[in-house]
């Protein structure tokens, strides 16, 4: 799924299970090489019916000539027919001719990723997977940024601190709830969800990277005991379910979240957290002030990201928040 793009393409066929998360993801279509009778269904209900469902047709020759028009003025280029493979990495420029199979298997996804993403575009590669891909941005380094912050979060992922956190008891139904929502541990019933993100920041500085990784840690524990609950074979089908569902919903929230963060980003407010919660989105970013411009782009940028209406859109600049 693209951060940036509104279309899903999937390489196999659609299950149920993929149907469900595309469900729920803000998305204006899906192309695929078939779908499972019961998640066509899925698939057909979205935006009431007026979702593009597409089957990929597997005889396709696409046109070795591009062309587009603008203007009237047409541009073409040849396609990108360009072959990766083991010959591709022989010609090694630098003093250092050593590459590892693992390295060549990660430059090799690298150049594949790059070779259908839409330039500029940066991609960071580790152990078989791409972890941060920044793309169609007129700025090399801004491309960097993006790939290079989703990166971190990958690496936030894999942290021993997060990965070895202890879990507290708790009700399976809550979990996706208790996950989306930063103020958990912090704040009562009558305090501003919004206050979540600086419940142990004194300083503006960095308040996002701190907020995020709180985010992260609750996320993590959650996930582990909803895959305890997964993988439990003394509970029931309908339990197990419950559990599927949760997860589900716990990986839409973070994606969102996600989605909205690095847009904001990239678009100049470079500190900031969203935070979904029962169907609201609140948006704090480190500035003292926000005028009514900057208010119609946030607001505008996490609607479009978040699928969340206008009104239910809270947007703090830090200095309200502290």
């Amino acid at each position: 799924m693209s951060s940036f793009g509104d279309f899903i393409a999937l390489s196999d066929v659609c299950d149920v299970d993929t149907a469900k998360l595309i469900k729920r993801e803000v998305s204006d279509g899906v192309i695929a090489p078939g779908y499972e009778p019961e998640a066509l269904e899925i698939l057909k209900a979205k935006k009431n019916g007026n979702y593009n469902v597409i089957e990929i047709d597997p005889a396709y020759v696409p046109d070795p000539m591009e062309r587009k028009q603008v203007f009237g003025i047409t541009f073409e280029q040849g396609r990108n027919e360009l072959k990766i493979d083991d010959a591709f990495f022989e010609n090694i420029v630098t003093e250092n001719k050593e590459l590892t199979k693992q390295a060549k298997i990660d430059l090799a996804i690298s150049m594949i990723t790059l070779k259908y993403t839409q330039s500029n575009s940066v991609c960071y590669v580790k152990d078989g997977q791409a972890i941060g891909i920044g793309a169609g941005q007129q700025s090399r380094i801004h491309c960097t940024r993006l790939a290079g912050q989703k990166a971190d979060n990958w690496f936030l992922r894999q942290a021993p601190k997060v990965l070895e956190l202890q879990f507290a008891d708790g009700d399976i139904a809550s979990l996706d709830q208790d996950a989306s929502d930063l103020d958990t541990a912090e704040l009562g019933e009558d305090e501003n969800p919004g206050e979540a993100v600086l419940a142990n920041s004194t300083s503006g500085v960095g308040f996002s990277a701190e907020a995020k990784v709180t985010r992260e840690q609750l996320r993590s524990r959650n996930k582990e005991i909803l895959l305890e609950v997964i993988n439990n074979t003394n509970i029931s089908d309908a339990q197990k379910q419950e559990a599927i569902d949760s997860m589900i919903a716990l990986t839409d929230v973070a994606e969102r979240e996600s989605a909205a963060e690095i847009l904001l980003q990239a678009k100049g407010f470079e500190d900031v957290v969203v935070s979904i919660t029962d169907g609201q989105a609140d948006v704090v970013v480190n500035m003292t002030e926000i005028d009514d411009a900057g208010r119609a782009q946030i607001e505008d940028i996490v609607k479009r990201k978040t699928g969340i209406s206008g009104e239910n859109i809270v947007i703090t600049p830090m200095a309200e928040a502290e």
